[in-house]
């Protein structure tokens, strides 16, 4: 029995990987000829590199998440009233409005539509209502009032969807802008060529665009990116395929390379 342990001592992994003795050989830990093996540079460096391939998964996970939900919060907030811009096909240049009608009006029942909301989701029970005329021309500075109008009483919204978040829009400063006791007379406002009841006081065609492609690529970027690092580092087969693909260049001939791939594929090959 003693022989036996003993064997057993001499062959344990503690003692075989951390000793510095000739194979076959045995020493008590606390023993002078007992040396601890220090870890090489390799060892080092695949045990950093382990550390860090986890910690981006988790961030790169993290973040392909997040991608998806900011693009679905981007879709109502802004993909969707930009692609109505773009269809509204506002005139390039301003043309020139009059005040004809403000009201101010309370209860849901009076505030079917406003000239400005302020939050497009939520209902509101205090609201403006704008009208003016509108005369297709240049907006110019000290130019006399039109005599003739090219339409009357149109609905005035503060921007193509009517509605915004403070503090870049503010519907009671809107009023006393456009509608107050100090308001001018004649403004620029945008008109839509393709819905004529459509008239705005805000419009931008590079905002519209800028904010457009922002929504829409950045964190479909980040989602793909952060996507394809993972499944390069985590996804086997890709890994797999990914190498035979290098190592099947190296070869002249097809059939070099088929008989690569049928090598690749044999699992009498694996090393466990």
């Amino acid at each position: 029995m003693s022989t036996m342990s003993r064997s057993r001592t001499s062959l344990s992994p503690a003692t075989s990987e951390r000793s510095t003795l000739p194979m076959g050989a045995s020493a008590e830990p606390e023993s002078p000829e007992f040396k601890p093996l220090e870890p090489t540079r390799e060892e080092l460096l695949t045990h950093f590199f382990e550390r860090f391939k986890f910690y981006t998964s988790l961030c790169l996970g993290t973040s392909a998440i997040l991608a998806v939900f900011a693009f679905l919060f981007l879709i109502p907030f802004v993909v969707e009233p930009a692609i109505q811009t773009i269809l509204a096909e506002f005139a390039p240049e301003a043309g020139i409005c009059a005040v004809s009608k403000h009201i101010y009006a309370e209860t849901l029942t009076n505030c079917t539509w406003a000239s400005c909301r302020e939050g497009c989701t939520s209902t509101h029970t205090k609201c403006h209502k704008i009208r003016v005329n509108l005369a297709r021309r240049p907006f110019e500075e000290n130019i006399p009032v039109p005599k003739e109008w090219d339409a009357t009483d149109l609905k005035f919204l503060i921007n193509p969807e009517g509605c915004g978040y403070p503090p870049r829009v503010n519907c009671s400063e809107f009023a006393i802008d456009y509608a107050g006791k100090k308001a001018p007379k004649l403004f620029p406002c945008y008109y839509s060529m393709t819905r004529p009841e459509l008239v705005v006081a805000r419009y931008s065609w590079d905002s519209t665009i800028r904010g457009l492609i922002l929504a829409l690529v950045l964190p479909t970027t980040v989602f793909i990116f952060s996507l394809s690092v993972l499944a390069y580092w985590h996804c086997h087969c890709c890994d797999r395929a990914c190498n035979r693909r290098v190592h099947a260049e190296s070869f002249a001939s097809k059939e070099d390379s088929k008989l690569l791939c049928e090598l690749d594929e044999d699992p009498s090959d694996d090393v466990f």
